[in-house]
């Protein structure tokens, strides 16, 4: 009986500090992390050396965050982010955060420690912003150290020279433009370079595909189809390209040949707590340790909302999918 207490006990310890995992969905899916009360709609994400995760709000009713949180997925500590509407995270190599700025147009760069009191170390104007007819969206880096991000409006890519800060056009075309009947209207999104750096694979949500623009020429051609709200994307040590689909609530891995070889996660229903269960409208993905981390953004798009599930999301949270030994 006392070995009995004991081994109940050390569970609901460990379940307390987030080690053990809580239920799975058939994909695998777990819940990492809650935020806490105040802004909602996790959007961008990214994974520090250490495994903390980095989590940024996408909220137009209040002030938005970055929260960070243990690899155990407790809350360390959130930045506030005043006056902006962030939308993509990447870290550089030598450890500075960088988010973009989807309502005011600029890229703000963030150098450690990272605490509450934290404020922008940098921050570089890029366009202008959504009164512009640019949406700021998803970045990523080059092997030079260079920053790139999507605008999801205005069918560019922009290149920003770093340290300087210049900004240039790295492509534009209308394959990267939403469309005027794609849903979600968001056109050029998630983005990610190849190992060699010669291709740059980039997600364009209204039209379910996923583009690919060869670095040299500056060619957009189609790489997949039918990636129902193709979001947030990254390579794995395997090289398949996962690709967050929004519309569809689940992850899927993409081969070199741009077919659908795994797909993992799924919508289960709204707990108790209000928290989705398994994936709702996932956006953007990082991975850290083995395992993928999701952000389930639970944003209703239609004109009321009320007849979609999200309408019921009032605790928001992070996922975590492990790989194995991919």
């Amino acid at each position: 009986m006392r070995k009995t207490i004991l081994a109940l006990l050390m569970t609901g310890l460990l379940l307390s500090v987030g080690i053990l995992a809580t239920h799975a969905d058939e994909g695998g899916v777990v819940r990492f992390a809650t935020l806490p009360p105040g802004p909602g709609h996790p959007e961008g994400i990214a994974a520090d050396a250490k495994g903390n995760i980095y989590v940024a709000t996408f909220d137009f009713s209040t002030t938005n965050a970055i929260h960070i949180f243990g690899n155990n997925g407790r809350l360390l500590d959130t930045t506030p982010l005043l006056g902006a509407v962030p939308l993509g995270l990447a870290f550089d190599a030598a450890g500075n955060l960088y988010a973009a700025n989807f309502g005011g147009g600029n890229v703000i760069k963030f150098s450690p420690p990272f605490t509450h009191a934290s404020t922008p170390s940098a921050v570089f104007p890029v366009c202008g912003g959504m009164a512009a007819g640019c949406g700021l969206n998803a970045i990523t880096f080059d092997a030079a150290g260079d920053l790139y991000v999507s605008d999801s409006f205005g069918g560019n890519v922009f290149k920003i020279d770093l340290p300087g800060g210049s900004v240039s056009t790295f492509v534009n075309d209308e394959l990267l433009k939403p469309g005027s009947h794609g849903f979600p209207g968001f056109g050029a999104n998630g983005l990610a370079f190849s190992s060699d750096g010669a291709t740059l694979f980039v997600a364009n949500t209204a039209d379910d595909r996923i583009l690919k623009i060869n670095v040299a020429s500056k060619t957009v051609t189609v790489f997949a189809e039918s990636v129902n709200g193709a979001d947030g994307i990254l390579f794995d040590g395997s090289g398949r390209l996962w690709v967050a689909a929004n519309q569809a609530d689940e992850v899927v891995a993409l081969d070199a040949n741009g077919r659908v070889v795994e797909r993992r996660g799924s919508f289960e229903g709204i707990g108790p707590d209000g928290a989705a269960k398994g994936l709702l409208f996932p956006a953007s993905i990082v991975l850290s340790n083995g395992s993928l981390f999701v952000t389930n953004s639970a944003l209703a798009l239609t004109e009321t909302g009320v007849s979609e599930p999200e309408a019921d999301v009032k605790t928001f949270t992070i996922s975590r999918i492990p790989l194995g030994g991919h």
